[in-house]
């Protein structure tokens, strides 16, 4: 189908159901390949609606410029719809986000300001820092602030994502929804689609070694664009059931189980979302349905240790080959 400009691309991405990864007697998983979109990522969906959103209110118009905070997904999406738009573009990050990540916003066009993280982790006082950045530059004249964690539009861009999940199950109940929670949108804009008695669990996410929904602890994590050391504004508790936390290690041995066995190449945020969709379908038993978010694309993660190879590894490898070569296949 022929579109009229890239931003017709967003949305109506495939969803496919996981074979090799899942355990006997589980439930279904049905994983929605999110890094269909233009960007590689979720974030299309609620930059898109944020910024339609302002446009129709008259806050955002012609020769104003936008700007954000972001780890990269939302900025990376912010920047391709500003630029198509003709809005400057400036964006607040941190060296927290992988290369890949912070590259690509720069190649999409956005004028960056790196926030430094002092152990390259990211934490509470690290957002928070970008955040305060980002309200400071707001407040200059022909300014729009997206303010993703607080921005209601965000919801009505993953509410056409729940939608699109509802057709594409048509005639499957589906009795569970997890996500991984960083401004929460994504749970919450799919929650609102699901309507009457045959509504699913809705289960909110988040890494273990920063436990901000499940005990109350404050910690460091890195998981990008998740876990961001605070409850998010968006997170209504009217409209999840619960929350659980997963092991950053376990989500990560995931997403490379994923690569390999399924062919979904995504990100650590996915390896959460389907670490946790495994541990509900233990739970659930046979012949029950979950649906989780494929968040973004692993090309996003070559560099910062979920996919690279470190060299010393390498080397420990031929060492162990060369001193062993009738007990070692590397192929």
């Amino acid at each position: 189908m022929l579109r009229k400009n890239i931003l017709d691309c967003i949305g109506n991405t495939p969803m496919v159901k996981l074979n090799k990864v899942v355990p006997q007697d589980a439930a279904n998983i049905y994983v929605k390949l999110e890094y269909f979109n233009p960007s590689g990522s979720k974030k299309d969906r609620m930059a898109l609606a944020m910024i339609e959103g302002a446009e129709k209110r008259g806050t955002l118009k012609k020769g104003m410029r936008v700007v954000e905070y972001s780890g990269g997904s939302t900025g990376a999406a912010l920047a391709l719809i500003c630029s198509l738009k003709g809005y400057p573009f400036r964006l607040i990050t941190s060296n927290a986000f992988s290369k890949e990540k912070i590259n690509m916003m720069r190649a999409l066009g956005a004028q960056l300001e790196i926030i430094e993280s002092p152990d390259g982790k990211i934490s509470k006082s690290v957002i928070d820092a970008m955040v305060s950045r980002a309200t400071e530059i707001a407040k200059e004249p022909n300014t729009f602030f997206t303010n993703q964690l607080s921005n209601n539009d965000v919801l009505d861009g993953f509410e056409q994502l729940g939608k699109e999940i509802i057709d594409q199950l048509k005639g499957i109940k589906v009795d569970a929804i997890c996500d991984s929670v960083g401004t929460a949108g994504t749970l919450m804009g799919i929650s609102r689609a699901f309507k009457g008695s045959d509504r699913p669990q809705f289960i909110a996410l988040e890494p273990s070694s920063l436990p901000v929904l499940t005990s109350g602890e404050k910690g460091s994590q890195s998981v990008e664009g998740i876990g961001l050391g605070f409850i998010p504004a968006l997170l209504d508790m009217k409209h999840y059931d619960k929350a659980m936390a997963i092991d950053e290690k376990e989500a990560r041995v995931m997403a490379k189980r994923l690569a390999k066995e399924e062919g979904i190449f995504a990100g650590t945020s996915t390896g959460i979302n389907v670490a946790g969709a495994i541990e509900i379908a233990k739970t659930l038993g046979p012949n029950k349905n979950i649906v989780v978010v494929a968040c973004d694309a692993g090309l996003k993660y070559l560099n910062e240790g979920l996919y690279f190879i470190k060299a010393n590894t390498i080397l420990h490898d031929w060492i162990l080959i060369r001193s062993k070569p009738n007990q070692i296949n590397p192929f």
